[in-house]
Parts: structure tokens; sequence; C-alpha cells
């Protein structure tokens, strides 16, 4: 949906849905400003419908990454070949691949930034970077060949254990439509240990266009001798219950479990997301806004947030202890623009165990009659998915623990 979040459960199943939010990120654009730890996606308040571009090429400016502060050296990953994607079993518009990168690390470093170069911006939808510890190499390897052609299908996550933990998640950089470099604030990084390797996410929407990528990343990177404090990723997730407007719901998909059963077939077991999140946040069913609260238990201080969410998104909130006399609102974007991702630093919040984190997420049917990307499709009961069509609900917070 889906993003660098310094860039970067109540079941069993509820945790291992998790995988699919590392989409989210669409997740999600990384625009740090070295204020403060960066974030992944957020979007400002620019009074936008959303964009009308959001399936289309995103002709930018050239970026060039900033220069490096003391210490820091630069490293570029590249897709070791082009890239033609297609959709898995020619089923919907959607592939995402994931591609293994090797940075050669012969000592442990950190990481302090990241600056991703979309190949081919016509079908790039976004970009993850996720860590790959030494013990998961072999792992992911294994992925790997186990899939003709160059990278894995990946729909959801990386396929490794650890990609669906939301405390911390394992997530390096991302790169969505507005995004620049991400640079860490001075003092913070990511650790990558000696014998790290990098998996390179790519969504690619066919709907775009068509034609082979080699997309690359940048790391900025800084020696163990920076003693710098690590900073990791959580996730706030909430489920999508979005219902067919009155008057709209000849398509048989405007009945939940059809849809639910669509999305499954499109993307495989990761379409369950939706019923595994309502185990999670409980039952929410045929509303324009669903929210998650999640408690924290150990302390732990936030310096940046971000949301995701994708075209039908129109607002979203993160909020910390609720309806308490100690509430604060720490992200607040009234109207969604999916192409205005950009990072929020905030002035440190702390939370103590016990306490609570919230996203409340709104979607509307109404702009299906707005943007080009639905031209022709009917309304239908809209759940978490990992298309350009479908839609997330996701806060995403750059967090140290004492």
């Amino acid at each position: 949906m889906a993003s660098r979040l310094s860039p970067r459960a109540a079941a069993v199943g509820a945790a291992a849905a998790v995988g699919a939010l590392a989409v989210a990120l669409a997740i999600v654009a990384a625009s740090g400003n070295g204020a403060a730890p960066a974030a992944g996606p957020v979007s400002s308040s620019t009074g936008r419908t959303t964009s009308s571009v959001h399936l289309q090429a995103h002709p930018v400016a050239a970026v060039k990454p900033r220069p490096l502060r003391a210490g820091e050296s630069r490293m570029t990953l590249r897709m070791s070949r082009p890239f033609q994607p297609s959709a898995p079993n020619a089923v919907g518009n959607d592939d995402y691949r994931c591609f293994l990168l090797d940075p050669h690390l012969s000592r442990n470093r950190y990481l302090t930034g990241t600056f991703v170069e979309p190949g081919n911006r016509s079908v790039v939808h976004h970009v993850i970077l996720f860590r790959v510890d030494p013990n998961q190499v072999a792992a992911a390897q294994q992925l790997d060949a186990n899939d003709p052609g160059e990278g894995w299908t990946c729909f959801g996550d990386s396929g490794l254990p650890n990609s669906n933990n939301l405390d911390n998640a394992p997530w390096l950089g991302a790169w969505a439509p507005g995004a620049q470099e991400s640079v860490d604030a001075p003092g913070y990084g990511v650790p990558l240990a000696a014998g790290s390797r990098i998996i390179m996410q790519v969504h690619y929407n066919l709907l775009g266009g068509s034609g082979t990528d080699r997309s690359a990343t940048l790391l900025r990177l800084a020696p163990p001798s920076a003693h710098l404090t690590p900073l990791e990723t959580m996730l706030l997730p909430a489920p999508v219950e979005l219902p067919c407007r009155p008057g709209h719901t000849d398509n048989p998909q405007c009945d939940r479990t059809t849809s639910i059963a669509d999305v499954v077939h499109r993307f495989g077991p990761v379409g369950q997301t939706n019923n595994w999140l309502s185990v999670l946040c409980g039952e929410q069913r045929d509303t324009e806004v669903t929210t998650c609260a999640r408690t924290v238990n150990r302390t732990t201080t936030i310096h940046a947030v971000a949301g995701h969410m994708h075209l039908l998104g129109r607002s979203i909130k993160i909020q910390v202890d609720p309806g308490t006399p100690k509430a604060r609102t720490m992200l607040d974007i009234p109207v969604w623009d999916f192409d205005n991702q950009a990072a929020k630093p905030i002035k440190p919040v702390t939370l103590h165990a016990g306490e609570t984190v919230k996203v409340t997420c709104r979607h509307v049917q109404w702009l299906r009659d707005r943007l080009p990307a639905f031209a022709g499709q009917p309304d239908r009961y809209v759940v978490w998915g990992e298309g350009t069509t479908d839609e997330m609900c996701l806060g995403i917070l750059t967090v140290t623990h004492p």
C-alpha cells in the first residue's frame, strides 16, 4: 500500500496476515528530511481528491541523492538483468516480484538512508526493500531457485518468516510516487549484520504500460564505529470493509464473501488478509471507516509516522491513547492523496507498556466516478488486497526502544 519508515494478535492467522502488510506499501514512499528519523508514506492535506495519474507514468524532475555525511559511503545495487513483468497465471493486472541483492558486507554496518531508482516508471507501482539476516540467506536463495526466471513471485511480503513481524518489520526502504531519498536523522540507523542480503520487492501494475524493468537502489551506509541508535518499524494495519453504494449493487462482488474469493483467486492465501485482520482488530463490516488499536508491551518512542492507502482512501489518522486525558494525534490527513506521499517526522512521543496507538481510515466508493483507474469497473465490496484498485489501511511508525 503500500513505504521507508525510517527508511524505512489475537490469533496465529492474524499475525500471519501481516505478510500482506509489507506491501503497503505501497507502501509506501520514503522521503525523510533529516530532521528526525525518516518515515514512509505520508500524504499531505492538499485538498485534492486523489490523483488521476496513479496508473500512468509519473513524469518527475530528476531527483539526486543528497551529499554524504562524514563517515558515510554509498553503494548501488541493481537487478542483475532486465525483468519482464506479467500477471502470474494470467490473472489480474498486478505482478509482485522479489529480487535478491547482495551488498557483500564483510563487516557490520548501519543503513542510514536509501534511494530507489525505478527503472520503468510506467509499470513500477512501488518498491520495498527488506532486510535478510545472515541466518535467512539460504532460505531466500531457495525461494529464488524455486521460481524460474529472475527473482520470485511474492504477493504480500518477501516470503521469509520475519516479514510478518508487526513490532519490528524488516523494512529498509521504499519508493512510491513523490518519494525522494530517505535519510535518517544524525545519530540513528538500521543495523545490517555482516553477510546480510537485501530483497527488493517490486509491485508492477500492468495497466500502466508494458516493457522490461531493471530497478536499482542506492544504500547509504555508516561504519559500526558510528554507534548509532537502532531504528525499527512498527506496523498498524486495519481491515477495509467498504460496501457497494445503494443503487450500485448489481455486481456479484458486492457480496463480501464473493469479493474476498476474487482477491484470493488473484493473489493466493494472502487474499484472506481482511478476515485475519478482523480477528486482530475486531469485526467491522459494511462501513466506510475502519480502525485498529494496539497496546505496546514495552517502552517505545515514536519518531516518525506514516499512513498508506490506495485510490479509494479518503482520510487517515494515527492517535496515541485515544479517549483518555493523554490522547494525542500524531498524524491527521483529512484528504488523502496517493501521489503526494512525503515523510512526517514528529517530536518524539514515548509510550509505556499498556498504552495504545490507533489507526483510523476512511474509504469512499464515489471516487470510482472520478478516477480513470476505475473506468468501466462497477462497485464491489472492497477489502484489503494487493492490487492498485484494491485497498489497504496501514499506519507505519518509526520507533526506538530504550
